[in-house]
């Protein structure tokens, strides 16, 4: 078995501990190089699970597209080169069925690194939603990226696809040793919740029979 699922199981342990650490950590985004002053388009379409948002964000159900669109539109005109202006921009275009539309705002978003567009962009990618075009290896490597920066979502969704096979015809190789690291990482963060924190048991398990040997990679 690899000895690297011990990582997982001390994270959760570690738990009720202040002092609780495992040995990876993610890469830190820096979001100052772009205005973090709010806008209106933050207050109608900021995402609730993205990191780096500055109001308290809506679900899907709950945003006012009429209002969002142009609210979003006026601030990416403003500030064209902001990575969570154009998520923003891009969330509300996908939610009104414009996912076209949303294709330059969501690449923006992805080559500036922000951890939301990286994990969404990547779903999209992956399952061929929102006219988003099916690349399995390219959804892969979104959602991979958007782990090491520590998104919760890559953190335990990158595994699971992995583990689903999603990646198997891609020109690079899933690393066990790593996904067991994303595993270790959100237990330490989110193990707390009971449904994630057995969620992540699982899949740490599921990781160490799927690749047995030590440092097998495929």
């Amino acid at each position: 078995m690899l000895d690297v699922g011990w990582r997982v199981a001390t994270a959760i342990g570690l738990l009720m501990t202040s002092s609780a650490a495992v040995a990876w950590a993610p890469k830190i985004f820096d979001p100052s190089g772009h205005s973090q002053t709010l806008t209106a388009c933050d207050e109608l379409a900021a995402h609730p699970l993205d990191p780096f948002k500055v109001a308290e964000g809506r679900s899907q159900g709950d945003v006012d597209l009429d209002a969002a669109i142009p609210a979003c539109e006026a601030a990416v005109a403003a500030d064209p080169h902001n990575p969570r202006l154009n998520y923003q921009l891009a969330r509300v275009y996908g939610y009104s069925g414009q996912g076209r539309k949303a294709f330059p705002h969501r690449a923006r978003a992805v080559a500036a690194d922000y951890p939301q567009a990286l994990f969404v962009v990547g779903y999209l990618h992956l399952f061929g939603l929102n006219e988003q075009p099916l690349d399995r290896c390219r959804g892969g490597e979104l959602i991979r990226r958007s782990a090491l920066y520590g998104r919760s979502a890559g953190l335990i969704g990158f595994p699971r696809y992995a583990l689903q096979g999603h990646f198997a015809a891609c020109d690079w190789s899933v690393d066990a040793a790593e996904l067991l690291d994303f595993l270790a990482y959100a237990a330490s963060r989110y193990g707390r919740d009971f449904y994630r924190g057995m969620l992540i048991e699982v899949l740490a398990e599921q990781v160490e029979a799927r690749w047995p040997a030590e440092g097998e990679t495929s």
